[in-house]
């Protein structure tokens, strides 16, 4: 079996489905609950998963949390996905997941007692 030439990979990689979304991180350990927006939802969900591995707090509003409760106590959650258009531009890829983004706010803000947020 051959090996992928650099240009394969390269073009491969241009021509993926990029998917973007809104996603959660929340622990067990308490109701507070982290909203996210991403235009890589995989490379977030691997980017989370490493810091859970490492122990290593993904970020700063978070790491209270995750000094009492322990990084096993947190998952993360992908609440919806969108997938980028062939004619979309990616600052309006950007704006469409950062709307939903919006949208889940509004939807979860009666929910919990902490709501934290993040746009891209």
């Amino acid at each position: 079996m051959d090996k992928p030439s650099k240009k394969d990979l390269k073009e491969q990689y241009k021509n993926r489905v990029i998917i973007g979304g809104v996603y959660c991180v929340k622990s067990s350990g308490t109701d507070h609950l982290w909203l996210r927006a991403t235009t890589d939802m995989q490379g977030s969900k691997n980017r989370f998963a490493f810091s859970v591995s490492t122990n290593f707090c993904p970020e700063m509003c978070m790491i209270e949390a995750w000094k009492q409760f322990g990084a096993a106590t947190f998952s993360f959650e992908i609440l919806e996905k969108i997938e980028k258009k062939e004619t979309q531009t990616t600052s309006e890829f950007s704006d469409d997941v950062n709307t939903l983004l919006e949208l889940w706010i509004e939807k979860r803000n009666g929910e919990i007692s902490e709501l934290s947020r993040s746009a891209i």
